[in-house]
């Protein structure tokens, strides 16, 4: 859930912060206050489309920063948030976003910068929000397939599975034969191409590590000079009369005669004794190395050539000695499969009727229990339509006519979820066709079918929060209660922020924020006051009756809130 928002020079907001709760929380005042300003801040946090016409004159740059908790372990956004490498292992999200009087756009996730499509891929699995004049997601008739599969369950879902795997089997044999079937005078050019690069691979006798080997000891011949003259040194130092092991020689000697003349100095003189005999070790170990010291012209040469050899094959075959071993052991089984070109089209052709009929088989059951569940899904929307006095609406999950064999739509990108089209369609009165619910215009009647399908699809979609921007205008009365306890129905459990002049959906609220503006010094400011019972009285009041809040209108909206208790302890 949205917990924490902060709002910096955004259109009249100067400085703003709000801590939000889980539940339904309802958001009001008088028009124009900045409660639809609150909403588009939040947005443009999760991926909005941005202007410079947001920040608040005289001030350079807007920002807006958001904290989510996710509680929820299998959270879509865990998902979402790895494919870009942010880290949200503790369950917090901290987006920030700053805009620039330039036009410049500066977007966080996690202390990570990220681009707008970023941040628009990962917001959308935080928050939906749904104004009067937006068709959202579930207006979007492509979605209503993956919502009716959602809907399913884990037994639509693993059917999926099982089809999607097979669906990618299919594809890759498929491009394999299209591959084998193209036109015979291109398959002999690729031939003569790949014979070449593997002829030369081949040649090469490339043994792994060998270019890391061949420059450590090129590095150690263009060094000869260096190491010999430090090794003769150190010899010369160390080795012959008056130097350091014929010094040592002498304190070794000298040390052992005192030691046994005094026990205690005894373990100086085996100290002694043992670096004569280490430093002795050390002393023919650098004769033997500077022996060994060969500058070997030839060799140096043999090393430029084969290095440069290696480096070309690089440039053609991969990065590194390994890829290019892989790149010529996957040729070598093209050229293998090109040479036998007819044995393999006909393994293919018999692999792919093969996997179609198993195809078509998975597919079929994917159909029969998205039928299934489509039948419970209209069910459960028409109960939901009847709970807000759409009951004469007729609701369908709509499957266009779908193909009888795996031919007639293997080349669809449909296929790659099944044989299914589905979209939703609906007829809100009695006598007018089915229409595609993207095309029933905004308004009363549409907020209604939206909560309706929210009420059902909310806890499928992993949404963390969702919003609300006065999708109940146009409504009163009984449909607006009705709308209320809706809106609270997709709130439990969950995070609703709604936008109402409703004094029935205020009512209903778990916490109701008033939204307040004022201005001191010629500027305009916009304050955020959680209001406690008294004052959550007053402000329905005000909602119910207008400027004039009477002792009866206080009555009403005291009557409203505790028949909104009454609906909360029995649903």
């Amino acid at each position: 859930m949205l917990s924490e928002l902060s709002i910096k020079n955004f259109a009249i907001i100067d400085s703003l912060a709000i801590s939000l709760e889980k539940g339904l929380t309802v958001l009001t005042g008088e028009t124009g206050a900045g409660k639809s300003i609150i909403i588009d801040a939040v947005h443009l946090l999760v991926g909005g489309r941005g202007s410079a016409e947001f920040i608040r004159h005289g001030e350079t740059k807007a920002e807006i920063e958001g904290l989510f908790q996710i509680d929820e372990p299998q959270h879509p956004v865990f998902v979402k948030a790895s494919e870009f490498g942010i880290d949200i292992s503790d369950g917090m999200v901290v987006i920030r976003r700053e805009m620039s009087t330039s036009g410049k756009s500066v977007c966080r996730v996690n202390g990570k910068l990220v681009t707008i499509a970023t941040l628009r891929e990962i917001g959308r699995t935080l928050i939906d929000i749904h104004g009067q004049h937006e068709h959202q997601e579930l207006m979007d008739e492509r979605l209503h397939l993956p919502l009716l599969d959602q809907f399913g369950g884990e037994e639509v879902m693993l059917a999926l599975s099982e089809y999607e795997k097979l669906y990618k089997r299919y594809n890759t044999a498929q491009k394999q034969l299209k591959s084998l079937s193209q036109d015979e005078q291109q398959m002999v050019h690729r031939l003569d191409l790949i014979q070449f690069q593997f002829d030369e691979i081949e040649k090469a006798e490339l043994k792994l590590n060998e270019d890391e080997q061949l420059l450590e000891e090129r590095k150690k011949i263009n060094n000869y000079e260096k190491i010999h003259e430090a090794l003769q040194t150190s010899y010369n130092a160390l080795n012959g009369e008056q130097h350091g092991l014929d010094w040592l020689s002498i304190a070794m000697h000298h040390l052992e005669e005192a030691a046994n003349l005094d026990e205690s100095l005894k373990n100086s003189s085996d100290i002694v004794s043992n670096s004569y005999f280490l430093l002795e070790d050390a002393i023919s170990m650098i004769r033997d190395q500077l022996d060994s010291l060969d500058f070997d012209t030839e060799r140096i040469d043999f090393i430029e050539g084969r290095l440069n050899e290696i480096n070309q094959l690089k440039r053609k075959y991969g990065r590194t000695i390994e890829e290019i071993v892989e790149y010529g052991a996957k040729i070598e089984e093209e050229i293998e499969t090109l040479l036998n070109r007819e044995t393999h089209i006909a393994k293919l052709e018999k692999e792919l009727n093969s996997i179609k009929a198993d195809l078509l088989i998975e597919a079929k059951h994917l159909s029969s229990l998205r039928q299934t569940y489509a039948e419970q899904l209209t069910k459960k929307i028409k109960q939901e339509l009847k709970e807000l006095y759409m009951g004469k609406t007729v609701f369908e999950a709509h499957f266009h006519q779908t193909a009888h064999t795996f031919d007639e739509t293997i080349d669809r990108e449909i296929n790659r979820t099944g044989l299914d089209v589905m979209e939703f369609y609906i007829s809100t009165n009695p006598g007018e066709p089915l229409k595609p619910l993207s095309k029933i215009a905004s308004g009363g009647e549409m907020s209604r079918i939206m909560l309706a399908l929210k009420s059902i699809f909310s806890q499928h979609q992993g949404i963390t929060s969702i919003i609300f921007d006065e999708v109940d205008t146009g409504v009163s009365g009984r449909v607006a209660q009705s709308i209320g306890e809706k809106i609270y129905k997709v709130a439990t459990g969950s995070q609703v922020l709604c936008i109402s002049h409703l004094p029935q959906v205020a009512a209903m609220a778990d916490t109701h924020l008033f939204i307040a503006k004022k201005v001191t010094e010629g500027r305009t400011h916009t304050s955020v006051t959680p209001l406690a019972e008294e004052e959550k009285i007053k402000e329905i009041g005000r909602m119910i009756a207008g400027v004039e809040i009477t002792d009866l209108t206080k009555q009403h909206a005291n009557e409203l809130i505790q028949q909104a208790h009454k609906i909360k302890v029995t649903s």
